[in-house]
């Protein structure tokens, strides 16, 4: 059987546009949220659970025999074991909470393979999109990376965990290596959203240890839209898949996150 796929993606728009319409009516109350903690600096709420079961319902129903892999519930194994969708129904929560801006974002894989995927930012009507070999867009305009190269006018983005996270240590370090020359670091607070702000030039790069079902859309906008992903020893996204230690940039910022990063000690990959 033949896939359309931009059929797919238009289906993938649709349910993040619901999803973001739901959880946009839990925004309005973000002072009223009941917060859960899943651990250290790591919250969700009701709308993140809400999302994510409207996303679910809506792909699950329409593509039945495929499998999915979210954020809050136990992964859906379906009977197709090429395709499978991965979800998250807020990424941001810490922003969502405080009334901040968030993204939902959903990708489809087949295989190891990136075929289409969105990050959507509903506080500001921002619907970025990307489909294999198809380029990256926002709301219908074609994406490209920032072209700079002078280092003076890098604008990198980033996260800054509290110490208690279980995540690669020495993240202050690493920004104190880059942050001297370059002309702004900014935390953005969603990794997706970090990626589309690279895709579509408001970044010129941007790095951080992250998971994949966070990232997997975004690194496709970026990949479209004509920048370099590898982990932060210049490695292929197939590396940072199982490190979490990634980079998005524009050409000229890679190269110089890549030499800046050249001294911390190398995450390997486990498993196969």
């Amino acid at each position: 059987m033949t896939i359309n796929y931009d059929a797919v993606l238009d289906d993938m728009v649709s349910a993040a546009r619901e999803a973001g319409a739901l959880t946009l009516e839990h925004f309005k109350h973000f002072r009223d949220l009941e917060i859960g903690v899943k651990g250290p600096g790591d919250f969700v709420s009701d709308a993140d659970r809400d999302s994510e079961t409207l996303i679910r319902d809506r792909l699950l129903s329409r593509y039945p025999g495929w499998s999915l892999t979210g954020e809050e519930f136990a992964p859906v194994e379906g009977e197709d074991p090429e395709h499978r969708w991965l979800v998250d129904p807020i990424d941001g929560t810490t922003n969502f909470i405080y009334g901040q801006h968030y993204t939902i974002t959903i990708s489809l894989r087949r295989g190891r393979e990136t075929l289409c995927g969105l990050v959507y930012n509903p506080v500001a009507d921002e619907m970025f999109t990307a489909r294999l070999g198809g380029g990256a867009w926002l709301n219908g305009e074609r994406l490209h990376v920032s072209r700079s190269t002078d280092v003076a006018m890098m604008c990198v983005g980033t996260g800054l965990p509290t110490p208690n996270l279980s995540l690669y240590p020495g993240a202050y370090a690493r920004l104190d290596a880059i942050r001297a020359p370059i002309g702004a670091v900014r935390v953005v607070g969603s990794a997706a959203n970090s990626c589309a702000y690279v895709a579509c030039g408001r970044l010129t790069g941007y790095f951080e240890e992250t998971g994949f079902v966070d990232t997997a859309a975004g690194i496709l906008l970026v990949q479209e839209a004509g920048g370099i992903v590898t982990d932060w020893w210049g490695r292929g996204p197939d590396i940072y898949e199982k490190t979490g230690t990634l980079i998005v940039a524009n050409p000229a910022t890679h190269a110089y996150l890549v030499e800046q990063l050249a001294a911390v000690p190398r995450k390997e990959p486990k498993g196969p």
